[in-house]
């Protein structure tokens, strides 16, 4: 792992990827003419050698549609394989039965691996839906039985986030993607002012994840990326960020290797001990890993 301090004997935790087999769970958001590399079916084995040949010794595998039978079926992956250790799912927030929902899927094989909650807020149309009274009863559930509940926002988003946050403190949140940052654009300037609102809730940690496929050029350097990193470390500190593959969603822009390589340089500066809580360490203990 080029220019990074490793974080132990633990070794790296991937916080964020997913896995598919379309046949079972369609992805219908994946256009097989612009997605053309992740137009494919993505399993455990083909996680394993590009993670493992990185040091990854655990993973978190996160929901990619909004389906309990999906997250029933990546709790059964989790049952099985040795390097997914926590399953971040899908279950209607809305729902008048939301506790009893989270309690069968925390009762399904491999449920005790299931860690957090997520719902694709950045598809939803309604600009405050994270404030609706349905949607933080169902997230303040999620809280109740003990688990995480990340944000998946769009940059507009992360006010309303921010919000959310702050009315629900009992809630551990975890912000994906650093909330998708307009890179190369003047509004970046707005995204770091947001998210330094949204690290002021105690309660919200952050993924370095996502981020090569934000670039709107057709390669992608360090450099675009620096400012987000270093916003990042800035306002949430090593402590409460973690690294995520967005494997292999990734693949639309890098390598699994790749991003590694660079989120490692862009870490060069980082205490050891500030390296090792973004590689696994922040990780660990917010989604509660057994140790790997």
């Amino acid at each position: 792992m080029t220019g990074a301090t490793r974080p132990g004997h633990a070794g790296i935790v991937d916080a964020h990827h997913h896995l598919w087999v379309r046949a079972r769970h369609p992805q219908t958001w994946i256009d097989p003419v612009t997605m053309a590399a992740i137009d494919a079916d993505f399993e455990p084995a083909d996680l394993a050698p590009p993670a493992q040949a990185a040091g990854v010794t655990a993973t978190v595998v996160v929901q990619s549609i909004a389906s309990d039978t999906e997250t029933v079926d990546l709790l059964g992956v989790a049952a099985e394989d040795t390097l997914v250790r926590g399953v971040v799912g899908w279950v209607d927030l809305t729902a008048d039965d939301v506790t009893e929902r989270l309690g069968r899927l925390q009762a399904a094989r491999g449920g005790e691996r299931l860690v957090g909650i997520r719902h694709l807020v950045q598809s939803e149309s309604d600009p405050a839906y994270l404030d609706r009274p349905d949607v933080r009863r169902g997230i303040a559930a999620v809280g109740a039985a003990g688990l995480v509940f990340d944000l998946l926002v769009r940059q507009h988003q992360l006010p309303m986030a921010a919000r959310l946050t702050r009315d629900l403190p009992e809630v551990s949140f975890v912000l994906d993607h650093l909330g998708k940052p307009a890179l190369g654009s003047p509004e970046l300037a707005e995204w770091s002012r947001d998210l330094r609102s949204l690290a002021a809730s105690p309660n919200t940690t952050a993924k370095l994840s996502g981020l090569v496929t934000e670039v709107p050029l057709p390669q992608w350097t360090t450099a675009d990326l620096r400012p987000a990193v270093e916003d990042a470390l800035d306002v949430f500190g090593p402590d409460r960020l973690m690294f995520g593959s967005d494997w292999p969603v990734c693949l639309l822009a890098s390598s699994y290797q790749l991003w590694v390589d660079t989120l490692a340089e862009l870490l060069e500066g980082q205490e050891g001990a500030d390296q090792a809580s973004v590689w696994g360490e922040t990780a660990r203990r917010v989604y509660g890993l057994e140790a790997s």
